[in-house]
């Protein structure tokens, strides 16, 4: 089976042993949106804040997320096959850049996960996606630290962010923000970090 993906180009690539080949590419709003729709759609998803949303609803989303120089929305890969959504976002640009002294190289994240396939969770599958968006974030973009500042109710979340190195930080409440293109509901997040340091050992 040809593989839907080989022609679109990739900004990053990771290649682990044991593992495989993860690839960035950037998000297509028209093309991915039915693919996303089925991950936000799940309840697992809920903290994603789509739940609900018609496939055109989420590529207008992301659509109007292209527009700006300031967030971006990326598809990885791993070995061709979508694994998860990552979105990155300047942190002074963000309404998490209220909540906290943010630092030059700082890059905020947020990241969804692909539902398990047919087999199940995967040991260490997880963890290996995440080094592979330690690698782009840091090392591909050249920030010194990651900020991810999920729901403090997402236990499973901020466990995962925990176990990837990730120090933590304080709780905070995200503002709402209601504009013509944008609404986000107040939200009560657990910031934490990642330094370059600690991702790659020195």
């Amino acid at each position: 089976m040809s593989d839907p993906y080989a022609s679109r180009p990739s900004v990053h690539e990771e290649r682990t042993d044991g593992f495989g080949t993860v690839r960035v590419l950037p998000l297509d709003p028209a093309s991915d949106a039915p693919l996303l729709h089925r991950w936000v759609s799940e309840e697992r998803a809920v903290f994603w804040g789509m739940n609900g949303l018609t496939v055109r609803q989420v590529a207008e989303i992301y659509a109007h997320m292209d527009t700006l120089g300031t967030h971006h929305a990326y598809l990885l890969l791993k070995d061709g096959a979508p694994a998860a959504l990552l979105q990155t976002y300047e942190p002074e640009a963000d309404r998490v850049g209220d909540c906290y002294p943010v630092a030059p190289g700082d890059i905020g994240i947020h990241l969804l996960l692909a539902p398990a396939g047919a087999g199940g969770p995967r040991p260490g599958w997880t963890a290996a996606l995440m080094d592979a968006v330690a690698g782009f974030v840091l090392r591909g973009l050249g920030r010194t630290r990651v900020v991810a500042d999920p729901d403090v109710a997402n236990e499973k979340a901020v466990a995962r962010f925990l176990r990837q190195g990730f120090t933590t930080g304080p709780e905070v409440v995200l503002p709402e923000i209601a504009l013509p293109d944008v609404y986000l509901p107040e939200k009560k997040a657990r910031l934490l970090f990642l330094t370059r340091e600690v991702a790659f050992g020195g």
